[in-house]
């Protein structure tokens, strides 16, 4: 579902809607890739398989080319997936030193 964009908006109150339909796609999108995450956890045979540390700094470094290309901050890209990802190893983690 497509809203307005930015320069559409008349004031702030079709800001704040368009963010909060925004958010909602975002959130959506982030529940899909932990399905993803979590499918990719029965494929994973060690720690150092959850951990995948080679696959994590070159995930980081595409998010932060994809943050340049979209003209945001790279840092605050890297940032916020370095979290995401971390709280998906650390589910991971428990869940398979639990098998």
């Amino acid at each position: 579902m497509t809203g307005k964009s930015p320069q559409e908006c008349l004031g702030m109150e079709d800001i704040r809607a368009e963010i909060d339909r925004s958010d909602r796609q975002i959130i959506a999108l982030l529940g899909e890739r932990a399905g993803y995450v979590h499918a990719a956890a029965a494929f994973k045979t060690s720690e150092d398989g959850v951990r995948a540390p080679e696959r994590f700094r070159i995930m980081l470094q595409t998010r932060r080319y994809w943050a340049e290309q979209e003209g945001l901050d790279a840092d605050m890209v890297e940032d916020l997936y370095r979290n995401l990802v971390e709280h998906f190893i650390q589910k991971e983690m428990k869940a398979f030193q639990k098998r």
